[in-house]
């Protein structure tokens, strides 16, 4: 239930057009579902205007689909992230309007219209679309206008100046990098709204799996550059799409 459907629920009640009782049955399970291997937060769309997302790759394809026909019966939005590929056909065979995005690894039920601002979000390389395209789906599941600006990393900074008025022209910027992390720096001086910097595992020995990169991006000098953990496109992407709504409201 969202903010939406409760405002209107209350206003049937007042109306006459639905009894109290009918609207305690309604209410009384609201805060959270109990599924016994899951409690599922269907309180957090209301207080927090989306979903609780529902991490797929640790669980079973049994308890994915729990999860996620509990959201359906409530009306919710979907998204299930880092879902692989035989759990995604069950899926869409249990709920076929969904959508599942290869790249990212996502499995998306829209519910509902959310609305938030527009997001940019920009890659060093091309072997880093894959964390990338997390972010930039979960941007839109939230109801972002995305901007995906690809392999644009500094070994040729020309190609970032080419697309530096797009990118300052979104509300918020999500930077993805593995190697040495610099992207992130680099973008945060040249544009003036908030960046959200992940690295990624990508590189050489040295990157220890993408830890060089993460530590260039928590020292980066820019100040308006924040930092996700390694490979974490879902978080950076909320993260982003938050920013741009909260924008969009002012």
């Amino acid at each position: 239930m969202d903010e939406k459907t409760l405002t209107r629920l209350l206003e049937q009640v007042k109306g006459g057009k639905v009894s109290v009782d009918d609207a305690v049955g309604r209410l009384k399970d609201l805060p959270f579902a109990e599924l016994g291997y899951a409690t599922l937060d269907t309180h957090r769309s209301l207080r927090f205007g989306f979903p609780e997302v529902v991490l797929g790759e640790p669980k079973t394809a049994e308890q994915v689909l729990g999860i996620v026909g509990k959201l359906v019966e409530r009306k919710q939005t979907v998204l299930v992230t880092r879902l692989q590929p035989e759990k995604a056909e069950a899926l869409l065979a249990a709920f076929p309007k969904g959508q599942y995005h290869d790249v990212a690894r996502i499995f998306h039920l829209r519910q509902g219209k959310p609305k938030a601002g527009t997001v940019a979000v920009v890659t060093a390389g091309t072997s880093d679309i894959p964390v990338a395209e997390e972010a930039a789906v979960t941007a839109e599941a939230m109801g972002a206008t995305v901007k995906r600006v690809y392999d644009v990393g500094v070994a040729g900074i020309h190609r970032l100046l080419r697309r530096r008025e797009e990118i300052q022209d979104a509300h918020a910027a999500v930077v993805v990098a593995g190697m040495e992390g610099a992207l992130a720096s680099a973008l945060g001086g040249l544009v003036g709204i908030p960046v959200v910097a992940v690295p990624t595992s990508v590189g050489y020995g040295a990157n220890f799996g993408g830890v060089s990169a993460l530590l260039a991006m928590i020292n980066s000098c820019a100040s308006n550059v924040a930092t996700m953990n390694i490979d974490n496109g879902f978080g950076g992407g909320f993260y982003a799409a938050l920013i741009s709504r909260t924008k969009g409201r002012r």
